[in-house]
């Protein structure tokens, strides 16, 4: 069921009805080859701060949501990326994860990953501002032939994030997603006394810089999220309405750490592969504007459960 039309500041899709709206976003059963080339869609070029988004994995398995394997997947998402890089503002940023692959019946890694990463930075002439590693502790031991059964390999629990723009400047503020200071540290800010002088390393701490309180300690690139609840609202609310949740839903704190590290409240953040709509949730709660696209309706029914205001 489509219920309006989404009208933001700055952004206008005139003709696309949304399937439901807030007052910062909407979400449009869509794929985003077909939002790509719908002229309705035509008034975010230019207009996106931050692309955000886990799109399909080259998985062995065929998944409910789709996803392609080998060439197949290299040349379908690098075709996105001009039209992607297209939609950014000149500062604006792409965020994609994309987890690990596997050779079919092998213990091997697949390259299939870097492949795509390759070919999606050269076709849309982006510059790859850094990687990210998000680490899953919880994750179950997989893949489960190699890990848990032969016992060849360890669990593979991370997948990789890809931050990528139009030019090696983009928008970042790194004071936005600062880190709480260790008691070590506290300890050390408290002591006003620092151990200045050579290191084992060769370098030369000659500064009491270190002792400067900034709020909070810079992130290293290396993420940590455990995924486990069974009993959040979006959950629940899949349960109740019968909806199948979705089997592939990032951890929150990996959308809120890009979204608060790489845009500003009014900024807009766009999600071409939603699933749950876990971005457009995080954004609302950041006071970000956000679109999403996703073209199962099931999903979309679910992902109403991140939004306490819609089920009032």
């Amino acid at each position: 069921m489509r219920d309006s039309t989404f009208h933001s500041d700055g952004v206008d899709v005139d003709d696309q009805r949304a399937v439901y709206e807030t007052s910062l976003g909407a979400i449009y059963q869509t794929t985003v080859e077909e939002a790509l080339e719908n002229p309705d869609f035509s008034a975010l070029h230019g207009s996106v701060q931050l692309i955000f988004t886990s799109p399909p994995f080259p998985l062995n398995r065929k998944k409910k949501y789709g996803n392609l394997r080998g060439a197949e997947y290299v040349a379908w998402l690098s075709s996105l990326a001009p039209r992607l890089a297209d939609l950014l503002t000149p500062d604006g940023s792409i965020v994609i994860e994309i987890g690990n692959a596997w050779e079919p019946g092998s213990p091997s890694m697949s390259i299939l990953t870097l492949q795509s990463l390759l070919a999606f930075l050269e076709a849309g002439d982006l510059e790859l501002c850094q990687q990210f590693v998000c680490n899953n502790p919880a994750r179950l031991p997989s893949p489960a032939q190699w890990v848990t059964i032969e016992r060849i390999r360890v669990k593979d629990s991370f997948t990789n994030v890809w931050w990528m723009a139009n030019s090696d400047r983009p928008k970042a503020n790194n004071r936005n997603v600062l880190s709480e200071y260790s008691p070590a540290m506290l300890k050390l800010l408290s002591s006003k006394k620092y151990n200045t002088g050579d290191r084992p390393s060769g370098h030369d701490i000659g500064s009491t810089s270190f002792l400067k309180n900034n709020g909070g300690s810079i992130p290293s690139n290396v993420l940590s999220f455990s995924n486990t609840s069974s009993s959040d609202p979006y959950l629940r609310f899949c349960r109740e309405q019968s909806l199948d949740p979705h089997p592939a839903r990032m951890p929150a704190g990996l959308a809120e750490f890009f979204i608060k590290f790489l845009t500003d409240p009014g900024d807009l953040v766009l999600d071409p592969f939603a699933g749950s709509n876990l971005t457009g949730a995080v954004s609302e709660s950041l006071e970000r504007k956000w679109i999403s696209f996703e073209p199962l309706a099931d999903y979309i029914a679910g992902s109403r459960g991140r939004f306490p205001a819609l089920l009032a």
